[in-house]
C-alpha cells in the first residue's frame, strides 16, 4: 500500500514538473513575441526541471517494466531461455547502472561547488536526479536479481508484457 502510495506521489510531482515546465516555456514565448521581453530564469529552469523529469520519468517506467526490450524474440524462447535472458538483462543493465551511479555521485558533489549562471543553484542539486534514478533502478534491478537466483521469480514475470498508457 505504501508502495502504491510513494509511486502515486511520484507521479503526481512528475505532473507538476511538467505543468513548471509548459508554463515556463509557454510564458517566455509568449512575453518573447508578444511583449519583446521574457522571464529571465526560464531557460535555465525549465532546462533543468526537463533533466528531474526524464530522469524521475525513467524510474517509475522501470518500476512499471515498461522500457523498450526485446519480448517479441525472447517471449519465443523455452523458459530455461527466458531465465538465461533475464537474468543476463537485469545483470548488465545493474552493472551499468552501478557505473552510472558512481558516476553521478562524483558529479553531484563536483557540482556543489559549481553553480548555475542566472538562478545560483548548485548544479549539484540538478545532478542529483541522475544518482537518484540510476541508483533506484540499480535497487530495483538487484531486487530482480535476487529473486531470480532464489526461485521465486514465476514464469509469467520473466518477459515483460507490454502495457498500455492507460494503466
Amino acid at each position: 500500500m505504501r508502495s502504491h502510495l510513494f509511486t502515486r506521489g511520484v507521479e503526481w510531482l512528475l505532473i507538476a514538473l511538467l505543468a513548471v515546465m509548459v508554463v515556463l516555456v509557454f510564458g517566455n514565448v509568449v512575453l518573447r513575441y508578444a511583449f519583446n521581453s521574457g522571464i529571465v530564469f526560464s531557460e535555465e529552469v525549465s532546462r533543468f526541471v526537463f533533466m528531474w523529469l526524464t530522469l524521475i520519468g525513467a524510474l517509475v517506467v522501470m518500476k512499471d517494466k515498461a522500457h523498450l526490450g526485446m519480448s517479441s524474440l525472447v517471449d519465443r524462447l523455452g523458459e530455461t531461455g527466458q531465465r538465461i535472458c533475464r537474468f543476463a538483462s537485469d545483470a548488465l543493465t545493474l552493472g551499468c547502472c552501478v557505473l552510472l551511479a558512481h558516476g553521478a555521485w562524483k558529479q553531484v558533489v563536483i557540482g556543489m561547488d559549481n553553480r548555475a549562471p542566472v538562478t545560483d543553484l548548485p548544479l549539484g542539486v540538478v545532478y542529483l536526479c541522475l544518482l537518484i534514478s540510476s541508483a533506484g533502478m540499480a535497487l530495483m534491478l538487484a531486487l530482480s536479481l535476487a529473486r531470480q537466483l532464489a526461485g521465486r521469480m514465476g514464469r509469467e514475470e520473466l518477459v515483460p508484457q507490454a502495457v498500455s498508457a492507460g494503466e
